[in-house]
Order: structure tokens, then C-alpha cells, then sequence
């Protein structure tokens, strides 16, 4: 751990000097070590993801059913088949290569070129020359090429949040760090990909390419585990089981067939119509379809949906890990509150009032004012874009707020000079001239600025410093301190004249001004979403690179810690044995100062107890965490390689979106159960008819292209329809479903079996009509029956507890729409040059419609009539 070694440990251990390394040694080394750039496994090629989506059972059957038809010269119903099946699989492989981005986009973040000191010679060399042992110059706006221990370092502010979570500069230095400590507390060194914004430095390679943290990162990416949606599960391993049955049903129909007599080949055809009719050959379309509503209307909250399952994932999820800054917090840096010690009157506690500038105010509380102005290098762009350190910006704002321009505080009083931030001294100091007067204004740690003082501001005197007042000052620190609160002090000085240059030993004999505190607030609407995640039976859990007391703080004001909970931090995670952590997992709400691996084995830790697992991030130290994760979103202000691992993208990185999201992904899984159970319950009753032809010794009720156009033609638009349902009442008020619920719960199959029967009845007694005037005629009522029957099961199938008429008509047009296009659809059929092609003879005539109309509106009614039966 290069952390924990000196310079010179540093230097020996890699074999190179402060003149940086010889040509010929750097060239040894990268021949040893390679380029300094991120490696990626060789991609799945394109052909063979297409292949492999004909893996289903229920397609291969399919193919199957299809070929044989070809074969057999029925050119027609295979060409559909086909075409239906290689829409699907085009459509998998498209989802597929757009979430391929994430280590492209990690890739892009290499620096191209880097400064640094080869035979003792300053040069610019291409970064992915880089070896362990380079000389690497820093300055303001470069990004650092490569993992190293800091040589010398003059003021350099980093901004690693892409690696640790955290947005705000961490200030490096070239002091050895004795004890163990986490990644963002790791400030002498700097790591790859991070950028500087602020002074400059030298440092030494100690990694590149993939030993880098960003490798590290690159290396879980690739090796973190896609998960598939607990509906992608349940409908696998449904396929699997449907397809089986298909076939030994297919197998008894066709024995039957043949033992009684029949012709091998309309047998194998009767077989085949029984496949047919079993497989909803739409339904993978029909899941994509209303997933695709889905994001639709979760766009509209915010909620951007890169991969389609993740909306029904949503709907299980029963863990959320998030982030804090920016995803609970707003994050921005602002003063929530200030203390100035003063009996009579007092600054502290009014936050955001706003004042008139012309309002008379103590010179104790002007001061205050001023020195958040003067005393800070921050600025805001006409654009009102924010430029400088956090911490400063959110002092300038809160001078505006207070009523005060602070960019017309520094016009009128103007830096003459100044001592800049040293980590060293803890302090910042700025020379103005203020009216008449030139002022000295300090700023820093409390703790320091206390002892640098021999008087302090009361009201508009200035009085001796005392214990009472260094006391009070000393209370006010820790009790802001206690709430995780970042506390600055002021002070003042007043100096001979525009001429006095300050030296540090000029910070001193100071005039105690006050105090600011200032946090990254937690945003409004999060205290709501919190306690709604609470009611809906999910856990938030924060997740963060800031330290415990800010992390631990934040949760228990948000509602997220609670009594009896625990806070790690990372390094206490990894002292935590599985067994361990699995035994305290449900009472952990906070764990701060985590690095990746962290991340990796929180979620893991959830998905092993059965938990559908949500992870949120916005850095590239997220990405293989949101990749894990059941669900990874990514912020819409983070990184692109976050972006990229992530299943779902928040526009506004709010977290309460993703509460919202979780509403439409539990009302997108119901419908999708919804059109599911539709799909089934018609085609059990065809089927169920089939059946009953088989062993009744009757013809074949349907034929193949007509079961083909009732499963594509007039199914898909309702189903479709269905996945458009309004949510359900109490949505949000249940559990979270369990990610091993069947499809088929005990009250989808009693719906599906008792839709089915109705619907097999109505088709059996329409053949049994039609035959007393004909075979042709028997085949065509027992089609228009099953079509409308279907059709209108529509109606039926919006809900399992109330009827069409306690829903209204009117409050699905999708389903009323869906419903006319399909009849008009059906009515082709009839046209005297389609009747041919569906087998419908001219003896089929309108009085034959109407009864078979009457049948399935009788079916519908049955159905309506059975939730009333069940409900009381």
C-alpha cells in the first residue's frame, strides 16, 4: 500500500528518481507491463446471439410445427410462423447490443496525453505509454493517467467522485498515512481518470492499465453477472414446462389419431393444429409491447428506461441501495445555519430570511457577510453556471439569500492581496480595503481560527476574548459538529495599509467574527418517498463515500436509520465474515467510505437472501454494482460509463422518481399477468374443443391458418390493451411480490381454467350446431365462436374482482378500440374472397353469425357473472 510508504520507500521500490526513468528502462517496462489502457473480453458476435435466442422450447416447437408444414406444401402458415419468430429474436439481439456500452464508455475516459520527466527532461507523451516509475507533472484542468503516490504537491485539489461517490475537491498532500484507510481518504495519492482543479503537483506511477482502480473497476464490470427478471424467470422456466406438455399432448393426439384409423399425414396436421393452438406464438411481442408502455410512462416521471425488463423488475423490487449526494441530498453545499456570539441579538437561526440591504444590522453581522464574500474565491457565471470549491459557492450564496449581492460586495471592496488555503495551516486569508479601512478577513477550521484569536465581534464593539465566550463558540462547534454539519469560522484583522503584504505569521491576534455551518441537504420530496418505500414494504438502504457521522445523519433525518439500526463503514464491512453479514444485513441502513468491491458484495449479500435488489450510482466506481444489481440506475447528471450499466436512467437524479417508477413497474407486471392470463384462458379454449373433436370422433373444429390468425391477428391488440390498465387501488399499499411467485398463482390458474372452460363450451356447442347441416359449416361456427368468444373475453379480463360494468366501458378506450378493430378484423374473413383462404363455405350466413355472436357474448357474461359468484 504505497499510501503507507515514504517518498523515498516509493522511489526505491520502483527503481526510479525524481529525474524520472531512462528510455531504455521505460521501454523494459512497458514491454513487461503493456500499454497503459483498459483491456475488454472478446464480445458475443452477433450471429450467435441471434442463434441462441432459438433456445426456447416453445419456439423450436414452433420451428418444428413450421418446417413440417412447409414440407408438406401449406407454404402460407409456415411463411407467418417464420416471420413472427425472427421478429422476436431481431428484437432480443438489438436489446442486447445497446446495454454492450459500459466499458466503451469507461474506455473514453482515458487521458490522451500526460507531462512527465523522462532522462530529466520534461516531455508530453502519449498516456498509454505510461509505466510504473514515471514522473507525471499535475497541473489545473489535467486528468491524472495514471494510479500514483504524490512527490509534491502545492494546493492540488482532485475531484474523484467518479471513484468514490463524492462531488467535493479532495485536497492531496505527500505526508505518509500510517493507519488503514479507505479509498477517498487516500489523499496522497491520486488514481486515474480523476481530474485536477485546483494547483499542481508531481507525482509517481505506481500503477497503470488494469492494476489502476479504474481497472479494477473495468475488471468488475466484465465480470459482474447480468440478472434476468423475475418475470424473465418465471416465463423460462413456464416455456420449458408448456413446451413439454405441448409435445406429449401433440404425441397423445396424434396416437389417437392413427389407432383409430386415420391417414398419417392429416394426423400429423391434427397434431400439429394442436401445437399451434397451445403456443401463444405473440406472446414475447405482446411482453416487449406493454413494457414499452411502460417506459413510456415512466419517461414522463423522470424515470428513462434503457432496458426493457427492468420496468417489470421494478414492480418486485423489495431493497433499494442509494446513493446520497445528489439522489437523497440536493447536491449543493448550503449554510442551513450560523452562530455569532451576542447577548442582545443573534444571527443564528434565521436562515434564509430575506433582508433588505438597507436594513441596519450590527457590524458583527456584516462582517459576517463580508467575509463570506471577500474571503472566498468562488464565482457565478451570467450563465449561472457555479465556478470554485463547494464549500466557497455555498457562502456566496448565502450572502445573496441574506439579501446581499456578493459580486457588488467585491466591487466596492476590492482583494488587495491575499494568503491562499493551505491544508497545512487550515486557513485562507484575503487583504481588502473596506470603506476607509484595509481589513484582513481568515477563514478556516474552527478549532485553528480559535486559537489564532485575541478578541471577538460583539454587536458593533470589538471585547477581549474570555472563556465564556470561547466556550459558547467551542459548544456551538460540536453541537453543529454532532450534526454532521461542515463548521467554518471568521475572522478579521485590520492591517497598516493597501501596501501590506501578509505572511502566515500575520494570522494571528485575530477578532473572532463567527461561525458558519453549512451540509448537502436532503431534498424535500425525499421524506415522503422514504416513508411511502416503507409502507410498499421496501427497504432503503444509503450507500455512500462520504463519512459515517454526514451519512448517518442524513439517513436518520430522512427516515432511512431508524432505532436499533447499524452503520458500517467500508472497512467494517470487510471485516465482517459472510455469515456475519448475513446475520445483521436487514438491521444495516448505512454504509459510508465504500469502495466497489463493497458495493459488489452489499448487493450480492441482498440477492442471496432472495431480495430483488435496486442499486443507484452516478461514478464510474457504480458501474459494476449497477450492473450486479437487479436493477442498476443511473443518475442522469453521472458518468457515462454509470449511464451505460444501468437498466434505468433518472432525468432528475431524484430518488423519490424512483419510488414513482416502482408504482408503474408493480401496475406493468399486473397487467402483463393480465394479458398473459388472456392468451391462455383463449388458447385452453381451443384446445378444450379440440379435445372434445378428438375423442368425440368429430373433424378437426379449426384449421392451422385459423388458429394462426386468432393467436396473432385478433390476441395481440387486446392483449396489448390490457397492458394499459390504470393501476389498481392500493397499489402501493401490498409488499413487494415475491421474486418466486408463479405466474400461475392458485387464482390465475382458477381464471385461466374457468375462462377456458366457458370459452371451450361455447366453441363445442357451435361445431355441434354447424354439423347438423354440414362438416364445412360445424369447422366455420366453431371458428367465429372461439374469434368472438376471445374477442370478447377482452372485457372480462381488465380485472379479476370487478366486472366491466363496475370498471366502465369507457376507462380503458384501448381495450374499446382494441375490441372494434378486432371484430372489423374478423369481418374480413367473411368477404367473399377471403372465405376461401379461411376455409368458410357460403353456407355460412348471418343467421349462423348471430348465434355464434350470441355464444360468446353468453361466454363473456359467464365469465362476469363467476367474480360475482367468487366475491360474496
Amino acid at each position: 500500500m504505497f499510501y503507507k510508504k515514504s517518498i523515498d520507500e516509493t522511489l526505491n521500490q520502483l527503481k526510479t528518481s525524481l529525474d524520472g526513468l531512462s528510455s531504455d528502462t521505460a521501454k523494459d517496462l512497458l514491454t513487461k507491463h503493456g500499454y497503459n489502457e483498459l483491456k475488454e473480453k472478446d464480445k458475443t458476435p452477433t450471429w450467435k446471439l441471434f442463434l441462441e435466442t432459438f433456445k426456447d422450447p416453445l419456439v423450436i416447437i414452433l420451428l418444428i410445427a413450421a418446417l413440417v408444414q412447409a414440407f408438406l406444401g401449406e407454404g402460407t402458415e409456415s411463411l407467418i410462423i417464420f416471420a413472427v419468430i425472427t421478429l422476436n429474436s431481431v428484437l432480443s439481439v438489438v436489446q442486447t447490443k445497446k446495454a454492450e456500452g459500459s466499458l466503451e464508455s469507461l474506455k473514453k475516459l482515458s487521458v490522451p496525453n500526460a507531462k512527465i520527466i523522462r532522462d530529466g527532461i520534461k516531455v508530453t507523451i502519449p498516456s498509454r505509454d505510461i509505466v510504473p516509475g514515471d514522473i507525471v507533472i499535475l497541473e489545473a484542468g489535467d486528468y491524472v493517467p495514471a494510479d500514483g503516490r504524490v512527490i509534491e504537491s502545492q494546493n492540488l485539489k482532485v475531484v474523484e467522485g467518479m471513484l468514490t461517490g463524492e462531488a467535493e475537491p479532495v485536497l492531496k498532500h505527500e505526508d505518509v498515512i500510517n493507519e488503514e484507510v479507505a479509498l477517498g481518504d487516500q489523499k496522497n495519492l491520486v488514481f486515474s481518470g480523476s481530474m485536477v482543479v485546483y494547483g499542481r503537483a508531481v507525482y509517481v506511477v505506481t500503477k497503470t492499465a488494469m492494476d489502476t482502480e479504474m481497472g479494477k473497476i473495468a475488471n468488475l464490470l466484465e465480470n459482474a453477472e447480468s440478472k434476468q427478471t423475475p418475470l424473465q424467470v418465471k416465463l423460462d422456466e413456464f416455456s420449458k414446462k408448456l413446451g413439454i406438455w405441448i409435445v406429449i399432448l401433440a404425441a397423445l393426439i396424434f396416437g389417437v389419431e392413427v389407432i383409430r384409423g386415420g391417414d398419417l399425414v392429416n394426423s400429423f396436421m391434427f397434431a400439429i393444429a394442436i401445437a399451434v393452438a397451445a403456443i401463444p406464438e405473440a406472446l414475447s411481442s405482446i411482453v416487449t409491447i406493454v413494457l414499452a408502455v411502460g417506459t413510456n410512462s415512466m419517461a414522463k416521471k423522470q424515470a428513462i428506461i434503457r432496458k426493457l425488463p427492468a420496468v417489470e423488475t421494478l414492480g418486485s423490487t423489495s431493497v433499494i441501495c442509494t446513493d446520497k449526494t445528489g439522489t437523497l441530498t440536493q447536491n449543493k453545499m448550503t449554510v442551513v445555519d450560523t452562530y455569532i456570539y451576542n447577548p442582545k441579538t443573534a444571527l443564528a437561526n434565521n436562515e434564509y430570511e430575506e433582508v433588505a440591504a438597507a436594513k441596519a444590522i450590527s457590524l458583527q453581522e456584516s462582517y459576517l457577510i463580508l467575509g463570506c464574500s471577500l474571503c472566498n474565491d468562488s464565482d457565478l457565471t451570467n450563465e449561472g453556471i457555479e465556478i470554485g470549491d463547494p464549500t466557497e459557492v455555498a457562502l456566496m450564496h448565502y450572502a445573496n439569500k441574506k439579501g446581499f449581492d456578493y459580486k457588488e460586495i467585491r466591487e466596492i471592496n476590492p482583494r488587495l492581496n491575499e494568503l491562499p488555503f493551505d491544508s497545512d495551516r487550515k486557513l485562507m486569508s484575503t487583504i481588502n480595503k473596506v470603506e476607509d479601512e484595509v481589513v484582513m478577513f481568515t477563514k478556516g477550521a474552527p478549532d485553528v481560527i480559535f486559537s489564532r484569536c485575541k478578541y471577538a465581534l460583539v454587536g458593533d464593539e470589538v471585547v477581549k476574548v474570555n472563556d465564556e465566550i470561547i466556550n459558547e463558540y467551542k459548544k456551538m462547534n460540536e453541537d453543529f459538529s454532532n450534526k454532521a454539519l461542515r463548521v467554518l469560522a471568521f475572522a478579521t484583522k485590520k492591517v497598516k495599509d493597501e501596501s501590506f503584504v501578509p505572511s502566515i505569521e500575520d494570522e494571528d491576534n485575530l477578532t473572532l467574527i463567527g461561525l458558519t455551518a453549512m451540509i448537502d441537504p436532503p431534498r424535500e420530496e425525499v421524506y415522503e418517498a422514504v416513508e411511502n418505500a416503507k409502507k410498499s414494504g421496501i427497504k432503503t438502504v444509503m450507500i455512500t463515500g462520504d463519512h459515517k457521522t454526514t451519512a448517518k445523519a442524513i439517513a436518520t433525518d430522512i427516515g432511512i436509520f431508524e432505532e436499533g439500526d447499524m452503520a458500517l463503514t467500508g472497512s467494517e464491512l470487510d471485516a465482517l465474515s459472510e455469515e456475519e453479514l448475513d446475520k445483521n444485513l436487514e438491521h444495516i441502513s448505512v454504509y459510508a467510505r465504500v469502495s466497489p468491491e463493497n458495493k459488489i458484495r452489499i448487493v450480492k449479500a441482498w440477492q442471496n437472501k432472495g431480495k430483488v435488489c435496486a442499486m443507484t450510482g452516478d461514478g464510474v466506481n457504480d458501474a459494476p454494482a449497477l450492473k450486479q444489481a437487479d436493477i442498476g440506475i443511473g443518475m442522469g447528471s453521472g458518468t457515462e460509463v454509470a449511464k451505460d450499466a444501468s437498466d434505468m436512467v433518472l432525468v432528475d437524479d431524484n430518488f423519490a422518481t424512483i419510488v414513482k417508477a416502482v408504482e408503474v413497474g408493480r401496475t406493468v407486471y399486473t397487467n402483463i399477468k393480465k394479458s398473459i392470463m388472456y392468451l391462455f384462458s383463449g388458447n385452453l379454449g381451443g384446445i378444450i374443443a379440440i379435445l372434445f373433436a378428438v375423442f368425440a370422433g368429430l373433424p378437426n373444429p379449426f384449421t392451422t391458418i385459423q388458429l394462426l390468425f386468432i393467436n396473432l391477428v385478433t390476441d395481440s391488440l387486446p392483449a396489448i390493451a390490457l397492458g394499459l390498465e390504470k393501476p389498481e387501488k392500493g397499489v402501493m399499499k401490498n409488499p413487494p411480490r415475491d421474486k418466486d411467485e408463479n405466474i400461475f398463482s392458485k387464482d390465475a390458474i382458477r381464471f385461466v381454467t374457468t375462462r377456458g372452460f366457458i370459452i371451450g363450451l361455447v366453441t363445442i356447442a357451435a361445431q355441434l350446431i354447424g354439423m347438423k347441416h354440414s362438416a364445412e359449416l360445424g369447422v366455420s361456427m366453431a371458428f367465429a365462436t372461439l374469434t368472438l368468444s376471445r374477442i370478447l373475453q377482452t372485457f372480462a379480463a381488465r380485472s379479476n374482482s370487478e366486472t366491466v360494468f363496475e370498471l366502465g366501458f369507457k376507462s380503458n378506450k384501448y381495450v374499446l378500440g382494441a375490441v372494434i378493430v378486432c371484430l372489423g378484423m374478423f369481418s374480413l374473413t367473411l368477404l367473399p374472397f377471403m372465405r376461401e383462404v379461411f376455409t368458410m363455405p357460403d353456407s355460412f350466413n348471418f343467421t349462423n353469425l348471430m348465434i355464434s355472436l350470441g355464444l360468446a357474448v353468453t361466454s363473456t357474461l359467464l365469465m362476469e357473472a363467476s367474480k360475482l359468484i367468487k366475491r360474496n
